[in-house]
């Protein structure tokens, strides 16, 4: 008998009841009964388009573009200061940048350590100032400014500053939080991205002939073990940016959210966001977050954006996103207008 002829010997129809069976020859009729009433008591109906997109209707909060300015560590004692807005998403389990990850900057003073131990399968820091070293158990790994560390799920570590230093530092705690689970297993080891590797092959990608005209001219940062998504760890995605003078950027967009740290520039820096573009491909009544040293700001998902640099000087930045976890989905979904 053929498969097809086996299941048509069943009726399929939702709308038919299944046969009745008498359940009391199995002596347990009345706990099926209580178990089939306490089972369904969380169950939820809807007509469809009253719930296929829950955040077009507002039932889930969009990301919103949020900006960090360099003030929140530029002194003070010791400490992590999240950048959270979880109450603008409605996150109630933490602090959340995105509904994924959770962005911070590390105030470290020299002499002394911050210690860390996140629930999350990737870390990414990045130095903004100063140096020192992380111990990871009985091994050490040193950093100073430029420097790149990911560290994978299950470290612990200590970081130690050995000159006034701050520290990016961002991982994907949030999404653990979501799914309710616990990081365990290490996806890859403690990978270091030197400030004179990055900034050599960003230059030389920069003097390229012409590099200028490119959307971007950057160096992603990758690790071995991430073969598929190319991505510096199988969640997270990071660049080491340079946006040349007198550049504006095509404009883009992508599914993954965009935690954006602005290294150095001057005044004339800037990136201007929108839901939608013209019939010119322009983004059509655009927001302007002006970029500030040391400062971060978010750059929702789905949203087009393009960044301006109108000063007489380069200006560089550092993107981080879970780009890594939307590639392997394959609903990273980037799209560049056809405006040249």
């Amino acid at each position: 008998m053929t498969t097809t002829e086996q299941l048509s010997a069943f009726d399929l129809d939702p709308t038919v009841a299944a046969p009745v069976v008498d359940v009391s020859r199995f002596g347990f009729e009345g706990p099926l009964d209580e178990a089939a009433a306490e089972y369904a008591r969380d169950a939820r109906f809807f007509e469809y388009t009253k719930a296929a997109n829950p955040l077009a209707t507002g039932t889930i909060s969009a990301v919103p573009a949020t900006r960090f300015g360099a003030e929140l560590y530029a002194d003070g004692p010791t400490r992590c200061v999240p950048l959270d807005i979880a109450a603008q998403l409605g996150i109630e389990s933490g602090p959340a940048t995105s509904p994924g990850l959770l962005a911070s900057f590390l105030r470290i003073r020299a002499g002394e350590s911050y210690d860390t131990a996140p629930n999350a399968t990737s870390e990414l820091y990045y130095v903004l100032r100063g140096r020192g070293y992380s111990q990871l158990g009985d091994r050490a790994v040193r950093w100073e400014k430029g420097d790149f560390l990911t560290l994978p799920a299950g470290t612990v570590a200590s970081h130690r500053a050995e000159s006034d230093a701050a520290l990016y530092w961002v991982t994907d705690e949030p999404l653990l939080r979501h799914l309710g689970a616990t990081a365990t297993q290490p996806r890859f080891r403690p990978t270091k991205f030197g400030r004179e590797a990055a900034t050599a092959e960003l230059r030389r990608i920069a003097e390229q002939p012409g590099a200028n005209e490119k959307n971007r001219v950057s160096v992603l940062l990758a690790n071995a073990e991430e073969e598929q998504t190319l991505t510096i760890t199988h969640v997270l995605w990071a660049m080491l940016g340079l946006l040349p003078a007198a550049q504006v950027q095509r404009p883009h967009r992508h599914q993954s959210v965009a935690l954006d740290l602005i290294l150095d520039c001057q005044p004339g820096c800037y990136t201007v966001l929108g839901v939608r573009l013209d019939e010119r491909g322009e983004i059509v009544n655009p927001r302007r977050v002006d970029w500030e040293p040391g400062g971060a700001f978010i750059t929702p998902p789905g949203m087009w954006h393009s960044h301006v640099n109108e000063s007489g000087a380069d200006a560089h930045l550092v993107p981080v996103q879970d780009a890594g976890l939307q590639t392997y989905l394959r609903a990273l979904d980037i799209r560049f207008t056809d405006r040249r």
